[in-house]
């Protein structure tokens, strides 16, 4: 009996059993059947067992977990949710509303035809999805732990079904994955070209006796002039800089601006400009506040410190760098300077590797205040209402934040690792009071809905990928890669994408899913609104 009351006792203290909830899930969310598993969706499931036999963790845990999940989710997808709209990504972001719509459509049509319960269906529309934004969000609207349950009926389908879609797409297609990335890579090459260096000399009469300012070479060619050999003296080219016949100089360029180079200059040479002592060349961070969002044009490096960046890397891609570029925070840059000014232009840029590691919990206040204030603003139209409410206005809040970055000294974006582990705690703190509120309930339901609930979910996952994929193909004639990309990320499913990512050998699905993902939980999020609103 003592062994009993004290664990009763336990049970009864809510950060024992929220953490407890928390480590069960993960350890089951660890387990792999063929591959797959429920990763840290487990800790639902957890608790929902836990909420059956009368444990609950108290919902404040619950907004506190909404409010830290909805805001990171927003942050981060903010840059590439609005970039998705530009015309590179127009396409992939109508076809991830299509699918959006599309399930939302059928969800509307069981409620209406098949009379099932509205909060229940739409967390099993969430579910079927693997949307943890979504379900956030009915949880927030409907304030049903009926949501919860639909979730945890219609998840474990939506995780296995996407895998085995977008693993049998290609047979079903009667298409070649290595056919499909060969297309993708040629495709690639033409919108990222390679950043190549090369030598050349100079021999073009119409050149030879002018200044590097009066030919303008970086506008001509879209090359860098990185380095001038003459008489063999090395030196970093500036505006007053004249080229003499014979002059070797280093450019850094994509193969048509070398080549440009080539017909404005003169004929390349394998000959090669040693590094002058008085040089260095340093990969620079950038991390300093003032500088984000300024062109390096306004940096001026050039004239104050006889500095020159010749290459700008950001989200694993070279980009040729032109006084037009505008640095964000985290970019990589390689800089070449004269030695005695090196720490100069390293102070420019900031260099502070702790800086990409720090958190400052400012912005993620303000921010979230914000977002709380836009969501309790309503909309009145004669005899309708209209408000964000808590997880839309954080989210949109969040979204234009991540995607401003920077407002005069604050820095609205954080690194990805200080991004992960609060969006991480705010999920778990989130699943496991919302499991445990619907666990209650969990038999009752099965009861009433029986085997139905599961064929719903099956309906809801399958239908808008079988809609999506003929779109892609038949209309857009899009690349197989792409378009499993676009499956998963529209579904929202991380263990789809690895799931693709060990089929192939390029990162087209990955690009895809990113772009699409923030796109269609912002959706999603505003399709559960509106079906609650019916």
């Amino acid at each position: 009996m003592l062994e009993t009351a004290h664990i009763m006792n336990l049970l009864s203290n809510s950060y024992f059993v929220l953490f407890l909830i928390i480590f069960i899930g993960f350890v089951i969310g660890r387990i792999k059947i063929k591959g797959i598993s429920l990763d840290v969706s487990a800790v639902i499931f957890v608790a929902l067992v836990f909420g059956h036999y009368g444990v609950v963790v108290p919902i404040d845990f619950q907004y506190l977990g909404l409010v830290l999940f909805i805001f990171t989710v927003g942050i981060q997808a903010g840059p590439s949710f609005f970039e998705s709209f530009k015309k590179n990504g127009r396409e992939l972001a109508l076809l991830a509303s299509m699918l959006i719509m599309s399930a939302g459509l059928i969800t509307f049509l069981i409620i209406y035809f098949f009379d099932v319960d509205k909060n229940l269906i739409i967390g099993l529309l969430n579910g079927a999805l693997t949307s943890t934004p979504g379900l956030a969000a009915a949880i927030d609207i409907t304030g049903s732990p009926l949501a919860s349950i639909g979730y945890g009926i219609g998840y474990p389908f939506g995780v296995i079904g996407v895998i085995l879609f977008v693993s049998l797409l290609p047979k079903m297609l009667r298409l070649n994955i290595k056919d499909e990335e060969s297309v993708y890579k040629n495709e690639i090459a033409i919108e990222y070209p390679e950043i190549l260096r090369k030598h050349f000399v100079v021999n073009n009469e119409n050149v030879i006796g002018k200044s590097f300012d009066d030919l303008n070479i970086r506008f001509m060619t879209k090359a860098v002039v990185s380095r001038i050999m003459h008489d063999g003296s090395v030196m970093i080219p500036e505006p007053e800089t004249i080229f003499y016949k014979g002059d070797i100089i280093k450019a850094v360029g994509t193969k048509e601006a070398l080549e440009r180079i080539e017909l404005l200059i003169g004929h390349e040479t394998k000959k090669e400009i040693p590094l002058d002592a008085k040089f260095d060349v340093r990969s620079v961070l950038v991390t300093n506040k003032e500088v984000v969002k300024k062109t390096l044009g306004q940096l001026h490096i050039l004239d104050s410190y006889h500095a020159t960046v010749t290459r700008i890397r950001r989200s694993g891609i070279n980009i040729s760098p032109s006084p037009s570029s505008k640095l964000q925070f985290g970019d990589k840059l390689i800089v070449i300077a004269h030695k005695d000014n090196m720490k100069q232009v390293i102070r420019v840029f900031g260099n502070d590797d702790k800086k990409l590691s720090d958190t400052d919990f400012l912005p993620i206040a303000a921010g979230i205040l914000l977002g709380i204030l836009v969501g309790k603003l309503s909309l009145n139209f004669a005899s309708f209402s209209f408000s964000l409410g808590l997880t839309g206005g954080i989210l949109l809040v969040s979204l234009i934040l991540g995607r401003t970055g920077k407002t005069g000294p604050i820095m609205w974006t954080m690194t990805g690792a200080a991004n992960q582990i609060l969006r991480q705690f705010g999920l778990l703190f989130f699943l496991a009071a919302v499991g445990t509120s619907a666990g209650s309930s969990l038999v009752s339901t099965f009861q009433e809905y029986g085997m139905d609930l599961f064929f719903y979910g099956i309906i809801i996952t399958l239908l808008p990928m079988f809609i999506t994929t003929i779109v892609a193909r038949y209309f857009f004639k899009m690349n197989l890669l792409t378009l499993l990309g676009t499956l998963t990320g529209s579904m929202t499913s991380t263990p789809g994408l690895a799931a693709v990512d060990n089929m192939v050998d390029t990162d087209a699905p990955a690009v895809a899913y990113a772009t699409v993902y923030p796109i269609a939980m912002v959706l999603l999020i505003i399709i559960v609104q509106i079906l609650s609103l019916l």
